[in-house]
């Protein structure tokens, strides 16, 4: 027992002693912690560092009490020679501080006397009594403090006696405003600190666009024929993709002219001085653009190839992409030979796997209000006829006479002289207004043109079937004039194939100059009521989802990363004559390119089972890989020729597939 008692005394003693010194360790800590901390209040010291060890207020204070009193001294000398050492750098910052106050005040005066100034002269001019826009929009443009840039007011006093002397200042957006002269000094040439809320976070991507086609040098005047019943479907893809970025959070830089593409680029093209050249982490374009694009920097472009996406609406297939391929193997188009990797293509529908689907937005709500309104729109027995143009419209009487047999008749033509007088013409309508008579109507008639518009999309997002004229035979580059220059040769069944997935009670195919089927559809649609649908892809969530996700993760410029990802790759084998596309469709996958260079070697084809007695490796094919019944394999040399799209009567092909998100073609199920 005495044993028992003498350990228990000394495990208690050796305790009391770790606790005293563990007292005085914290002590000592929360001390010098203080004397790091600016000296400040040494309860609040205390205070803080005993609740975060997790003792209460009572103990903290008494421990902050225990100090001797000699360290205590000690401590106070430490204190007061530290302040000491502390006072020149606080004089130093008080006369910092004057200085700028002073800056401060010279620019107030200044700037109220140059809105003043500007106030008068607007009063002045023309009688006019009242000041213009930017007098008011600089009453709410302060500037921030120019202690760190000393000769901003004085090109600000320069700029705004002299800002009308050069042309160029009126391009980078200054127009007389104060606000303007600062944006210019502070972004442009960086004479003045920038306005609060124009920092973008730099973690975002830098991007720029540039849409060739759109441009005057282009000579496609795109824009000026749209509101003429012109193609609108390249200016919907522009401006939603444009929108999704931003809505991203991405810094953008857009140019719409050659001059501004070479300011952007960092090339000087008058006596303005040119801003740096953007440094761009992704370049979106089109075929006209990117051309524009190489024109200009000759061969210093290909600096930035694996950054480029072009816009492409109808897809470039591989072969008519590779230049060498293409003069060799009758691919040759004005509008192939680019040499990229095919997925850098990005088109408005997923017609080929071989690009990468990038599609556009179909408005699928509005404002409460309007929406409202819509809902109260009552559903007629009328049809709305899908062709803007008075051209369309050529050739096909004799259907339409059909269709007025059953609907009241409405359109929205450019020229109505031309189109039969059973038809009420609107005229070129806004997005608005189309909307309205699309919730009118039952029946949205296509005309076997424009092919592959945003119209038979918006027609069923509002409620409204479609009629889908088809093509019997397909029509391609080998036998339409409208495709026969493009870069691919794709079957066009339909002029929508993309909506024949969805089906009736949607979407109705018919035979144009087939009266008894065009009857039958009508009648149909004559008596069902179908709810607004919308594939999710061509939402608004949608586009920003994968678009969100492409902009992420697929980069052409790394050779060691992969996307998709591996675990998402099955491999299919295809038949004689099928291609891969059609081999994946077969067993609800999709394509994917990405994965051939996995499978295109003799390992992965013995994974596979199949037994190659013989081996090819050679750039005449593009259905490589692959092998024949004699098991001949053939192996692709040449990266750029792996295609999802070409088929071989002798040789069987080996397809690398991945599923999809149902909607979400351009994405697989483990690619978020």
């Amino acid at each position: 027992m005495r044993i028992l008692r003498c350990s228990l005394w000394g495990t208690l003693s050796a305790l009391l002693g770790i606790t005293f010194i563990w007292y005085l360790s914290l002590s000592y800590i929360l001390l010098n912690k203080l004397d790091q901390e600016g000296r400040g209040s040494i309860g609040h010291s205390s205070l803080r560092h005993g609740d975060h060890v997790g003792m209460e207020k009572s103990e903290a204070k008494a421990i902050s009490l225990s100090f001797s009193t000699d360290y205590m001294h000690t401590v106070q000398i430490k204190l007061g020679a530290e302040g000491k050492k502390e006072q020149p750098q606080a004089e130093m910052m008080e006369e910092k501080t004057y200085h700028q106050v002073q800056l401060q005040q010279q620019q107030v005066p200044w700037m109220e006397e140059l809105l003043k100034q500007r106030t008068e002269k607007v009063e002045k001019k023309d009688g006019q009594e009242k000041s213009d826009d930017h007098i008011q929009e600089d009453r709410h443009c302060l500037l921030p403090s120019v202690a760190q840039h000393p000769a901003c007011i004085s090109k600000l006093k320069w700029m705004s006696e002299n800002w009308e002397t050069e042309p160029c200042y009126r391009r980078y957006g200054v127009n007389g405003s104060l606000c303007s002269f600062i944006i210019y000094l502070s972004e442009i040439e960086s004479w003045c600190p920038l306005l609060p809320g124009r920092l973008t976070p730099s973690e975002k991507s830098e991007i720029l666009l540039h849409p060739g086609a759109l441009t005057d040098e282009s000579g496609f005047k795109i824009p000026q024929y749209a509101s003429k019943g012109g193609p609108l479907g390249e200016l919907v893809q522009w401006s939603d993709l444009i929108a999704t970025l931003h809505v991203l959070g991405h810094r953008l830089h857009i140019s719409a002219s050659l001059p501004q593409l070479r300011i952007l680029l960092g090339i000087r093209t008058d006596s303005c001085p040119p801003p740096s050249a953007v440094e761009a982490n992704l370049i979106y374009t089109d075929i006209k653009g990117l051309r524009q694009f190489k024109g200009i920097l000759k061969h210093s472009w290909t600096i930035y190839k694996c950054r480029i996406r072009v816009l492409d609406s109808f897809g470039t297939e591989p072969d008519f992409n590779h230049a060498d391929w293409g003069k060799t193997h009758n691919r040759k188009s004005p509008y192939g030979g680019l040499h990229l990797i095919p997925a850098q293509f990005n088109t408005m529908f997923p017609h080929t796997p071989d690009n990468t689907f990038l599609g556009f937005v179909v408005q699928d709500h509005l404002s409460s209000k309007s929406t409202a309104q819509f809902n109260s729109i009552r559903r007629k027995n009328q049809a709305l006829i899908y062709g803007k143009n008075a051209k369309f419209w050529t050739g096909k009487r004799a259907y339409l006479d059909v269709v007025h047999k059953y609907f009241e008749m409405h359109a929205t033509v450019d020229d109505s002289p031309r189109i039969p007088r059973y038809v009420k013409n609107h005229g070129i309508v806004k997005g608005t207004e189309l909307q309205m008579l699309l919730r009118q109507s039952k029946v949205f008639v296509g005309l076997s043109f424009p092919f592959e518009g945003p119209g038979p999309l918006e027609a069923l997002a509002n409620g409204c079937a479609f009629l889908n004229p088809v093509f019997d035979p397909p029509l391609s580059s080998l036998n339409s004039h409208f495709f026969k220059w493009k870069p691919n040769t794709r079957e066009v069944t339909s002029q929508h194939p993309y909506v024949e997935a969805i089906g009736e009670p949607y979407v109705w195919m018919v035979d144009m100059f087939n009266t008894t089927q065009v009857e039958r559809a009508l009648t149909a649609i004559l008596n069902q009521s179908i709810e607004p649908y919308l594939p999710y892809e061509f939402t608004s969530e949608g586009m920003l989802q994968r678009v969100n996700t492409l902009i992420e993760k697929q980069d052409f410029c790394s050779s060691t990363k992969t996307w998709p990802p591996l675990s998402a790759l099955q491999v299919v084998m295809a038949e004689v004559g099928t291609s891969c596309k059609q081999a994946c469709q077969a067993v609800g996958l999709i394509c994917e390119p990405a994965f051939f260079p996995q499978i295109n070697s003799i390992n992965a084809l013995a994974n596979y089972g199949i037994d190659c007695q013989t081996i090819e490796i050679a750039v005449k094919h593009v259905v490589a890989p692959a092998f024949d019944g004699d098991k001949h394999c053939v192996l692709q040399l040449d990266p750029l020729l792996f295609s999802c799209v070409r088929s071989s009567p002798s040789l069987l092909r080996i397809c690398p597939c991945r599923d999809y998100i149902k909607d979400q073609i351009a994405l697989c199920k483990t690619c978020i």
